[in-house]
């Protein structure tokens, strides 16, 4: 009679949750959607309150956190779960993971989130918001213009594909300021990615962040800007490609 396969034949594939940022939607994920169905790993990537196919919802913080929760509880029942959130939606997946009652992630990828969102900082960034708002078009002339010049043709579609969230932009913006980032931070325990482009503004806060995770790695992204997944495609899918690897190791 043959003997018991070795254990290491049952590893569980490690499932990835994706979350977008402010104003985009999930179809922004789709170079990395793409790549990880191409490598085996099932994904999800969430549209949030207020964005994308749920561009008409109120946006808050409970139920943007109750998706979150809700993609990540699905795909753990089926094996490991990566979180990955990029902009607005790695800061509140920093406030996620890091809770006191840690939720069934096993790594995460937080992309250019490394700033406190609160004080001089934040106010800047909604009048800036609000004085696109007032533009005609609402700024969107100008908007689909600069990211014409930054986007590769690759992904400059799947950007704005699911919509822009310009009406639930504001009052995401000030559910942030309560998010406890520094306090989140100390207590992740999985293995944690912060990936910034060169170029981002949300680079502020990057040394103290990495100074108070206590698992974290920092990849900087030469010449890029705060759409990291979306400029540097193939970079971040390689980024991700790390992280799996590093899962699955843990897994041997």
């Amino acid at each position: 009679m043959l003997g018991a396969p070795p254990a290491s034949l049952f590893v569980m594939t490690v499932q990835v949750v994706l979350v977008h940022g402010i104003r985009t939607s999930a179809t922004m994920w789709r170079s990395q959607v793409e790549y990880l169905a191409a490598r085996g790993n099932p994904v999800t990537a969430v549209d949030l309150p207020g964005h994308g196919g749920r561009i008409a919802e109120e946006f808050t913080l409970e139920s943007a956190f109750e998706t979150i929760d809700g993609a990540v509880r699905a795909a753990a029942e089926h094996g490991p779960v990566l979180l990955s959130g990029h902009s607005m939606g790695g800061l509140l997946c920093i406030e996620y993971v890091g809770a006191e009652e840690p939720p069934p992630v096993a790594g995460f990828v937080a992309a250019s989130c490394t700033a406190i969102p609160r004080g001089v900082g934040l106010a800047t960034y909604r009048v800036l918001a609000r004085g696109f708002d007032s533009l005609p078009d609402r700024g969107m002339w100008l908007t689909d213009r600069m990211l014409d010049r930054i986007l590769p043709h690759e992904t400059r579609a799947d950007f704005g594909a699911g919509g822009y969230a310009l009406d639930a932009q504001d009052v995401a913006l000030r559910s942030l300021s309560v998010l406890d980032l520094l306090a989140a931070l100390r207590r992740i325990e999985v293995p944690l990615w912060f990936v910034n482009g060169q170029y981002d503004q949300l680079r502020v806060n990057e040394r103290l962040f990495m100074r108070i995770a206590p698992h974290a790695e920092l990849v900087v992204v030469p010449r890029t800007t705060h759409h990291v997944t979306v400029m540097r495609p193939r970079v971040f899918n390689a980024l991700l490609e790390v992280a799996l690897t590093t899962l699955e190791a843990s897994d041997d």
